[in-house]
């Protein structure tokens, strides 16, 4: 199976399944003497950890992550730095009436078919377990990105019908503090109010609903991304689209500048500074990226998750003998996947940003 790998210098494989014994991560090209703050790695881990309120699987791991290698004295090497995640409550037996069905909207027909054999336990690779190893890659890449004062900020601004209004402040550790005080993970503590009664409403039902998280990359210096197939935003746009339930990326203006005019959309430079190399923008529609390319403002986009496809009711589907038949989910499920979605969009982000930037060969091994 490939497609277990992402980026170029800053590269990561992960491994492992939902039902297996570990999970894990390789990172391959992280700079020497990187800060590795274990603590730091569990504290984000923990946000996308199953088991953390109401509103979330009640499937309880620690998410405990041991780093095996690429790390002496608390910095890394420049080595492979390989993490595992031991798999701690695991319940195969919740995933035996599907053995021979395909659920609808998941992955069991289409790996049938690719492969000739899946994982029906949880779904295996195509699980979102798999994202805990993302999240603890991401958080080295944060450590890496804030030696360049770089910092990603992300929060729940939607779920089903209901929005966020446009956060009034930028300053990050405000933002963080308003998002980790309420269990759906929302800068804006009346909606978020709104939007936890709505999850457990519809969790009560038997039923799931989508969302929407939006994401601030903050201090990203001019000149990183390619002006071909190798875009920031194509980039950014691969990484959110390989995280499970995404079905939407948009970044600046999205798709509503699609109903502007330019001269309504046009980012008027401007030099506050008397700086020819540090130039800003009245407005922002770009989403801080021009021609593929960073353009020093504030990166700026929005992930789109749908519903979770199981389903706490019954539902007509089809065998592996093709017959009809019914199904009704079993087990531990989100009713909604964003409140633990943020850290992996963060996360992605964070990688996506450190590649450009060893690429861009920013990085300056004597600091």
């Amino acid at each position: 199976m490939a497609g277990n790998s992402f980026g170029d210098v800053f590269r990561i494989t992960t491994f492992g399944e939902s039902h297996g014994e570990a999970i894990g991560v390789i990172i391959d090209g992280c700079p020497p003497n990187i800060t590795i703050d274990e603590a730091f790695i569990q504290s984000e881990l923990d946000k996308r950890r199953p088991g953390q309120s109401k509103i979330t699987t009640q499937r309880k791991e620690s998410d405990t992550a041991k780093i095996l290698s690429g790390v002496f004295e608390g910095k890394s090497t420049g080595t492979p730095l390989a993490m595992v995640i031991p798999n701690e409550d695991q319940r195969s037996k919740d995933y035996s009436h599907i053995a021979d069905k395909y659920r609808p909207s998941h992955a069991d027909y289409t790996y049938q078919m690719k492969y000739g054999i899946r994982d029906y336990r949880g779904g295996g690779r195509s699980s979102a377990r798999e994202t805990a190893a993302r999240v603890a890659a991401g958080a080295i890449a944060k450590s890496f990105l804030a030696q360049f004062g770089i910092h990603v900020f992300a929060h729940v601004s939607g779920v089903g019908k209901i929005e966020a209004p446009n956060l009034a402040t930028h300053d990050i550790d405000e933002l963080t503090a308003l998002r980790e005080s309420n269990i759906v993970r929302c800068a804006d503590p009346a909606t978020a109010h709104e939007m936890i009664a709505f999850i457990d409403a519809i969790r009560k039902a038997g039923d799931t609903v989508g969302g929407r998280i939006s994401a601030t990359i903050q201090q990203v210096p001019v000149g990183l991304g390619e002006p071909v197939f190798d875009k920031l935003h194509a980039d950014l746009a691969k990484a959110m689209m390989s995280i499970n339930a995404v079905h939407g990326f948009e970044y600046g203006s999205g798709f509503a500048g699609s109903q502007m005019q330019g001269s309504e959309h046009n980012d008027v430079f401007v030099n506050p500074d008397g700086d020819a190399n540090n130039l800003k923008t009245l407005t922002n529609f770009s989403g801080g990226i021009q021609g593929g390319i960073s353009n020093g403002m504030d990166i700026t986009f929005r992930v789109a998750f749908k519903p979770v496809a199981t389903l706490m009711r019954a539902q007509q589907t089809i065998n592996e003998a093709g017959e009809s038949t019914e199904i009704t989910g079993k087990g531990r499920h989100d009713p909604c996947v964003v409140p633990r979605a943020v850290v992996i969009v963060e996360a992605m982000a964070a990688l996506v940003i450190a590649d450009h930037l060893l690429k861009n060969q920013l990085y300056d091994p004597t600091r």
